[in-house]
């Protein structure tokens, strides 16, 4: 078989079937070990999980008091450092344009799919992307852990996979679906099947054949850990027993205001009224207008004091606070308060989220880039498979005021001669499609300017006359300057009797 790149490569790469079976039913039980730890965080994403004791022959009030007791912070510590990371580009370096990548990239829809690839590496410290040659264009699939599992010989130092293995469930008929197993190795991707409900036997249905020459998985990481796999923790997973904190802080709060923060009244010295049976009849019908009134001067009244709420309140403030310092998630996010901040004090509150979100888009980075060359390889083009140059870049999230932004580069420009167009994207909320609309529209505008200037050796013009020729007529101003910011001179004329211009 010959390959994209013109290599020969013996079509035994091939596994059999037999082989294919019993290479994903190892990974299988491999992969088993993880998904516990998987889904309980996507149970806690999902506020499906309760840390509040339940005791035998609780009352029906007081499991309905539970359910209500769950205040999720979760998900809006990883929104904050997600809302913070977006791809804008694919670039060479010492060029203003994308590679030719990014163009499959964009037919992939990841402009937008790239926002549940980095929730779901911040959510589970891991995901995944699948590449696989396709037509018109690579198809790039991000992929969640909890359904796929990539394996590697060396899983700190190897770039790519030995394997990798999905597993999803399909249906294939109303009431009847198939468990559906995916394994890819550096040749190929076998499809196994087997039927449900049930674990049953492996059967191979399909084998498609990509020739990459490498496992085309990518993989994502939260953070780098030269320890290995054990250690790889996304933003969830150790805010979890805080998490229980706020949920029992909570509990008890809806607890004293639900049985105690009422204030309750008794009274002492005074018989209680019997019916015909026996049982003893309220002797007060208590109403917000009627007072209490007893015939025996020895009856007292009183009333216990209501359960202050404050400390409660308190009490979880005070952890959620505990979990935005080990986030670096600025407390007002959690919380939802803010008083009045100065832009220097905002900055400041914001600085760890901005070193974390800075962290991650390295990480992240790094392989998109690996996932932008796998594109370039399963499309056939060896130089960009070949180009480990190449940067994605970063759209600029952070808050910033657009006068002060643009007061700066302003300076930036004119003090520091930085050429004007290199600071656009640099403008709050500026995409790089409006750049490179702007960038065209400035080379129509200047390609306009230069067709009016007049020309040396122009018909009805002597030599020596034109623009520049006298040293006491100053040349016009360039194009480029204009285009740059700058206005140019405009001659001053003056009329004579006749009506003629000077």
């Amino acid at each position: 078989m010959t390959t994209p790149t013109g290599l020969f490569i013996p079509d035994d790469r091939e596994m059999s079937a037999d082989d294919a079976i019993t290479t994903a039913t190892k990974l299988l039980l491999i992969r088993a070990d993880e998904q516990p730890r998987l889904r309980h965080i996507a149970n806690y994403l999902r506020n499906e999980t309760s840390s509040v004791y339940v005791p035998r022959g609780a009352r029906q009030e007081y499991r309905w008091l539970i359910q209500r007791a769950k205040l999720n912070i979760l998900p809006l510590v990883v929104t904050a450092v997600a809302q913070g990371l977006y791809v804008d580009g694919y670039r060479p370096i010492k060029s203003d344009k994308d590679a030719a990548s990014w163009a499959t990239w964009q037919a992939n829809k990841m402009d937008a799919r790239q926002h549940g690839l980095h929730r779901a590496v911040l959510k589970y410290g891991v995901a995944y992307v699948l590449v696989m040659p396709g037509k018109p264009a690579p198809v790039i699939t991000p992929k969640s852990p909890r359904r796929m599992t990539a394996f590697y010989s060396d899983p700190i130092d190897d770039e790519w996979p030995m394997y990798a293995i999905e597993e999803v469930v399909e249906n294939v008929a109303p009431g009847k679906r198939r468990r559906v197993i995916s394994l890819i190795d550096d040749y190929a991707r076998y499809t196994l099947i087997a039927k449900l409900p049930g674990k049953g036997r492996l059967s191979l249905d399909s084998v498609e054949v990509h020739d990459l020459g490498v496992c085309p998985v990518v993989r994502y990481l939260n953070g780098d850990d030269l320890d290995g796999d054990e250690n790889i923790r996304g933003e969830v997973e150790p805010l979890i027993e805080m998490q229980d904190q706020i949920n029992v802080t909570t509990f008890n709060l809806l607890m004293s205001q639900s049985y105690s923060a009422h204030r309750q009244r008794w009274a002492t010295g005074m018989s209680v009224p019997l019916d015909e049976k026996g049982v003893p009849i309220e002797p007060f019908n208590s109403a917000v207008n009627r007072l209490f009134v007893a015939e025996d001067p020895e009856t007292k009244f009183g009333e216990f004091g209501a359960t202050p709420l404050d400390p409660y309140i308190n009490s979880r403030e005070a952890t959620i606070r505990h979990m935005a310092s080990v986030s670096q998630t600025p407390p007002y996010y959690l919380l939802g308060s803010m008083v009045n901040m100065s832009a220097e004090a905002l900055a400041a509150a914001e600085s760890g989220l901005q070193r974390k979100i800075a962290e991650r888009k390295s990480s992240f980075g790094e392989s998109h880039e690996q996932t932008l060359r796998l594109t370039a390889h399963a499309s056939g083009d060896s130089t960009g498979w070949a180009d480990t140059s190449s940067q994605v870049v970063w759209r600029d999230t952070e808050a910033r005021s657009l006068a002060a932004t643009a007061d700066a580069l302003g300076k930036l420009a004119m003090m520091l001669d930085v050429p004007p167009q290199e600071l656009w994207q640099m403008i709050p909320g500026v995409t790089q499609q409006d750049v490179v609309r702007w960038k065209d529209a400035a080379k129509k505008l200047a390609a306009q300017l230069a067709a009016q200037q007049p020309q040396p050796g122009a018909a009805g013009q002597q030599p020596g006359t034109g623009p520049g020729a006298n040293p006491a007529i100053p040349a016009p101003t360039p194009v480029n300057n204009m285009v740059a910011g700058q206005s140019a001179p405009v001659p001053k004329t003056t009329a004579n009797a006749n009506g003629a211009a000077k």
